[in-house]
């Protein structure tokens, strides 16, 4: 889209602020967002922080690179490090962080969201609003109102929202020989090669893992699928599965919906007839 000099002035009349974008980062596959997501932390912490005063950090905490790390009003924390000698750290407001804590930037860490005892966050992660994590996190995102609270590995992933990770769920992100990963592909229908060495999972919204689940290295969840059972689930994952790799089932929409309101009722959100629609839009094309 291309637009004139009057346009412009148009913008700028009605839009107070208009900033200038130089670069563009193209996200082509859902894994170009962790890959960016560094790179990004760092460039979006001078932009948020500019002109800013970060608030006190009460406790008895460790703070590595204080000028790298910004707080917004009502954090609890006690007994944490917060080491940004690597990239920055940004913590919005009302985020619980439960004391052993270690967050190492760069790291945004979205409001209202808990971090459990002696949760290790690593560098290049993203945990948005509303969430509950602990264990190992690593070069991850994690959208909002999303769990992970539990001790176990994620690296170099994605969750989309409403999503939970059961105790000891672990994510590989490293094949055993070291080789380039494939990972499967929605249009073809086939695993095909990547350049990438390090993917863990890719999980779409409203997803479910039990207890102890051990995901293989550059796995695809879709939407709203519930996975249990003993052994590596497979690969790829369509959405609304129901099970692993020895008894995969289709989910029941009505169960589907039935989940979701629950889970978001705890959250004090409703199931809205949109969030409905999106769902049975999804459904209708594993028909197709």
């Amino acid at each position: 889209m291309f637009f004139d000099k009057e346009d412009i002035l148009s913008f700028s009349r009605i839009y107070k602020k208009t900033y200038h974008v130089k670069r563009v980062i193209h996200i082509q596959y859902p894994w170009d967002i962790f890959i960016n997501n560094e790179k990004v932390l760092k460039k979006d912490f001078l932009f948020f922080t500019k002109g800013k005063k970060s608030s006190p950090l009460l406790g008895n905490n460790h703070v590595i690179c204080k000028d790298k790390v910004f707080l917004e009003e009502d954090i609890k924390a006690n007994n944490i490090v917060l080491n940004a000698q690597y990239g920055p750290i940004y913590i919005e407001k009302g985020v619980k962080i439960m004391e052993g804590s270690v967050i190492r930037g760069p790291v945004s860490i979205g409001k209202n969201t808990t971090l459990n005892i002696g949760s290790k966050i690593y560098g290049g992660t993203t945990i948005a609003t509303f969430c509950k994590v602990g264990g190992e996190i690593f070069n991850s995102v994690i959208f909002s109102y999303s769990n992970k609270v539990h001790d176990g590995f994620l690296g170099n992933s994605v969750l989309g929202e409403w999503c939970n990770l059961g105790a000891g769920t672990n994510i590989s992100n490293l094949r055993n020989d070291y080789q380039k990963v494939t990972i499967w592909n929605y249009e073809k229908k086939i695993f095909f090669p990547t350049d990438l060495q390090f993917i863990g999972i890719i999980m779409g919204d409203h997803s479910k893992s039990a207890i102890n689940t051990q995901f293989n290295t550059a796995t695809i969840v879709g939407v709203s699928d519930s996975i249990f059972g003993y052994g590596f689930p497979p690969r790829y994952i369509p959405s609304f599965s129901l099970g692993g790799i020895q008894n995969q089932k289709r989910i029941p929409f009505n169960k589907i919906c039935e989940t979701a309101t629950i889970m978001m009722n705890r959250r004090n959100k409703n199931f809205s007839i949109l969030d409905k629609k999106i769902l049975e839009y999804l459904y209708q094309l594993l028909d197709i």
